[in-house]
């Protein structure tokens, strides 16, 4: 499943965002990007890891960083995400699974006794010069801004 480490330079990726407009990381080059993968708009993680960023997105971009969250939702779920939890980012459909399948966060999960294949919940904080600076794996959906800050802070 995941073979991109820290250090690797991120895959480029084009998709379409919540409206329908193309989105690629490269509209990003000279920014530090979040880049966070969930597996199911409008479930419990997902929805306190959005709304977790969604009430510290002020602090998040006053520092520059831009959000982007993928699953492999279509643009209408993504809509209905944004507009009732009132979502300030980009939200990328990836219906096709061409972005999970290249930052490798895609494949067999386990819950509650039943294997089945979907995203694994991954975030990557890319830098400025599109290298991975920082995979986390499995976030704390209620503070994952908290865990961004601190190792982007902490450096």
């Amino acid at each position: 499943m995941m073979h991109l480490k820290e250090g690797d330079k991120a895959p480029v990726f084009k998709g379409k965002d919540q409206d329908g407009n193309t989105v690629s990381l490269s509209d990003f080059k000279g920014k530090k990007v979040i880049l966070y993968f969930y597996p199911k708009d409008d479930t419990p993680g997902c929805t306190a890891q959005a709304c977790n960023l969604r009430d510290h997105y002020p602090q998040l971009t006053k520092k520059g960083y831009v959000v982007i969250g993928v699953s492999i939702d279509d643009e209408k779920k993504h809509q209905k995400f944004i507009n009732k939890y009132d979502l300030p980012f980009t939200l990328l459909a990836d219906d096709d699974h061409k972005i999970v399948n290249q930052y490798g966060v895609f494949g067999e999960k386990k819950f509650m006794g039943r294997t089945f294949e979907g995203t694994h919940r991954t975030t990557f904080l890319i830098d400025e010069k599109g290298k991975i600076a920082k995979i986390i794996t499995k976030p704390k959906t209620k503070s994952h801004t908290e865990e961004i800050l601190e190792f982007w802070e902490g450096q």
